[in-house]
């Protein structure tokens, strides 16, 4: 099953985060599909902290993709800025 996920990089204590788009299979930080966006939750005031391709999400649910928790809140409080 796929699955939209958070891959976990950036450095120990600095975490940044990809949107994946990967089979439940496999590792967090392993191989995945396609990389959909980023979050970055210590970024700073003027930086660009989240950003998802919404179009791509949608076409992974459509075809059967499973959001995790932590993307689906992401999801939701991207949507809300962009209709914003």
């Amino acid at each position: 099953m796929v699955v939209i996920r958070l891959a976990r990089g950036g450095s120990k204590k600095r975490p940044f985060y990809s949107l994946v788009a990967a089979d439940s299979r496999n590792r967090r930080d392993g191989r995945f599909i396609e990389r959909i966006g980023f979050y970055n939750p210590l970024g700073g005031e003027g930086q660009e902290n989240l950003r998802i391709a919404l179009d791509r999400v949608e076409y992974w649910t459509s075809n059967g993709a499973k959001l995790s928790p932590a993307v689906q809140r992401l999801v939701k409080t991207y949507s809300e800025q962009a209709a914003a």
